[in-house]
């Protein structure tokens, strides 16, 4: 599997548990890509997909996060993209119960220097619970007809992303407009400009 820096991690397919699954990259039958590499990409996802506050000391995260982190991504995998096919195993969707099992960390109100309140956690970040909010959003999530109507697979040729289609007329085709749907006007502009020589 290729490695991808934390600036490739994305965070805009709708649901966190989502997110999470877009942490690998590509047609899983060619190579794709893994963004979670390492434990300093999995701090910046946890950091961008909100899962903790940007002021929370993440140094508890290790190998042994990350380990887990990308089994339940494997396992959040596996389910999404089966149940936008068919039905996913029950075997899967009793993992993932389980996951959903441990209470998520607490969060609070903290006052900072400048009297301002942000959010913070009542404790340190702890691998299970913040799996366990991953595995809830999942069960939330496939157990809404609304929201699972709304999953989509994206078009583009190399991704296999799966998004949330909120878009006016459920007609959005890739996962984003400046990712997929870039490439796709690019190669629409090549082929037409460099349109394929008939053979005599």
């Amino acid at each position: 599997m290729a490695s991808a820096s934390a600036y490739d991690l994305r965070f805009d397919s709708g649901r966190i548990c989502l997110d999470l699954v877009a942490t690998v990259g590509g047609r899983l039958s060619e190579s794709p890509v893994d963004r979670l590499a390492g434990v300093e990409p999995l701090r910046a996802w946890l950091l961008g997909a909100g899962l903790v506050p940007g002021s929370t000391p993440l140094e508890s995260v290790d190998h042994r996060w990350l380990i887990r982190f990308r089994a339940a991504r494997d396992l959040l995998h596996r389910i999404v993209h089966t149940e936008v096919d068919g039905h996913a195993a029950d075997a899967d969707l009793e993992r993932m119960n389980a996951l959903a099992s441990t209470a998520p960390p607490a969060p609070r109100a903290a006052r900072t220097s400048d009297g301002t309140l942000v959010l913070a956690l009542a404790g340190k970040p702890d691998c299970g619970a913040l799996l366990s909010q991953i595995a809830r959003d999942a069960v939330q999530l496939l157990t809404d007809p609304v929201a699972r109507g709304q999953l989509r697979r994206c078009e583009g040729e190399t991704c296999s992303l799966v998004y949330l289609d909120t878009s006016r007329g459920r007609r959005r085709r890739w996962c984003s407009s400046e990712v997929c749907g870039n490439r796709e006007r690019v190669a629409r502009h090549r082929r037409r400009a460099n349109p394929p020589l008939s053979a005599e």
